[in-house]
């Protein structure tokens, strides 16, 4: 099979260094200066968000901050300010939507949009898939990188990329990152594949990669030119086929798959950390308790139950232990996801055993739409679901927590608002009315 003939119709768009430049557009004396937005700005402190600047020092997501100040010592770090964030994702997504309806945030920083006749409807010489549709959709992709400057922020910017399907739209916004603009089509996918490492195409790294290894895949084009057969043995499984169709411009990356888990993790400040040694359990449950409380709302407010939780602690000797279990019954409650969790958590054999925790993971797992209720002998599941539901209103309306558990006292600056980047359903909470 040859390489997609369609015409380019997909735009990706992704916005360069989002939590660092949408900082700097907040704050003029920030433009131009190494900073980084991290989750602490301590020294063990997570790095989120590098300004383009930063980068040129070799500063990374995923570095600690200590890290990043031997990389450049005057590197300027804030915390997060997830309302900022998602006040520029809004905006982008009321910019975006005059063009089409058919688009889809695909994080809180990128964006894809089908643009399919749009060009030959705005273009006065489109012939319907050659260099004219081409042309309309670069001239549309400017126009996009021209309006969020004029209209959003004169400091943001953003790459660009234009092809025959979601995949290698992606592929083509990082070829020139940043505020780069280039398409991927049947004319110079080799070209494009010629210069691209293995491990640059999004969803190929290490493990991946030594896969296609065994298999005597090496580079982009090894991978292009290898047949289905080997494709799937590599990967042992459809997804090799998958692989296949995408670096030919097919498309079957347009569909939407159910949510897996919820969960939260958060590093402990040292000093919970020090009280973890000889406290044990009791100084972590208020931690776990907010933890918990925040996954089961944001479970809660996508319509689902949990059959499922899972307890993961990393210990300041770098050992890291966990468990999951399945339960009898599925809930929603945050008081039952916290109970057993709370069980997981008492097992653990190595904690308020001499070793500090350094940081708490909760999820629950074997998630089901919450479309029915499964009535129960010794509780009342309709007026414990009123219940609940009530104390989610009145928390969504006047704050987060203001009706809370008492094992959550004193937490209150503990587990702040943080933003997941494709947890898309969440972002679309924050509308303004």
């Amino acid at each position: 099979m040859m390489f997609n003939p369609k015409p380019s119709t997909i735009l990706h768009l992704d916005l360069n260094s989002c939590f660092a430049t949408i900082e700097q557009q907040a704050n003029p004396f920030l433009r131009g200066k190494p900073i980084a937005v991290a989750a602490y700005a301590s020294p063990n402190g997570c790095i989120l968000a590098p300004s383009v600047e930063a980068k040129r020092y070799g500063i990374k997501t995923g570095m600690r901050v200590k890290d990043g100040k031997m990389l450049y010592p005057a590197l300027i770090v804030l915390p997060p300010d997830p309302w900022k964030y998602r006040n520029i994702h809004l905006s982008l997504r009321k910019l975006l939507a005059r063009y089409t309806n058919d688009f889809a945030p695909k994080s809180i920083d990128e964006f894809v949009l089908n643009l399919e006749g749009y060009p030959a409807r705005n273009a006065s010489h489109s012939d319907a898939g050659g260099p004219a549709y081409s042309q309309g959709m670069h001239n549309i992709g400017m126009e996009i990188k021209k309006r969020i400057k004029q209209e959003v922020g004169e400091w943001l910017t953003v790459s660009v990329g234009i092809a025959p399907n979601r995949y290698l739209a992606k592929t083509a916004a990082s070829l020139h990152k940043p505020d780069g603009l280039d398409e991927i089509n049947q004319d110079n996918y080799l070209d494009c594949y010629l210069k691209l490492k293995l491990t640059d195409l999004c969803g190929i790294k290490e493990a991946n990669a030594a896969r296609l290894a065994s298999m005597k895949i090496f580079t982009v084009m090894d991978f292009y030119n290898a047949p289905v057969w080997k494709l799937k043995a590599a990967f042992h499984s459809i997804t090799g086929y998958y692989w296949w169709l995408r670096l030919r411009g097919y498309e079957i990356d347009d569909m939407l798959f159910g949510r897996r888990s919820y969960g939260n993790s958060y590093a402990l400040p040292a000093r919970i950390a020090t009280q973890s040694v000889a406290g044990g359990a009791q100084a972590l449950a208020p931690i776990l308790a907010k933890l918990v409380e925040k996954t089961g709302f944001r479970l809660r407010k996508a319509g689902y139950r949990a059959s499922g939780v899972h307890l993961g602690i990393l210990f300041r000797d770098h050992s890291y232990w966990h468990k999951g279990v399945g339960l009898s019954r599925s809930i929603f409650d945050s008081r039952d996801i916290y109970k057993a969790i709370h069980l997981l958590l008492l097992k653990c054999p190595k904690v308020g055993r001499g070793i500090g925790v350094t940081n708490l993971a909760e999820s629950c797992f074997g998630l089901t739409r919450d479309n029915a209720l499964q009535l129960e002998l010794f509780d009342d599941v309709v007026k414990r679901k009123s219940m609940v539901a009530a104390i989610d209103k009145t928390n969504k309306r006047w704050g987060d927590f203001v009706i809370t558990s008492a094992r959550m006292a004193q937490t209150a600056q503990y587990v702040p608002d943080r933003i997941a980047f494709g947890n898309v359903k969440e972002l679309e909470e924050f509308t303004f009315s």
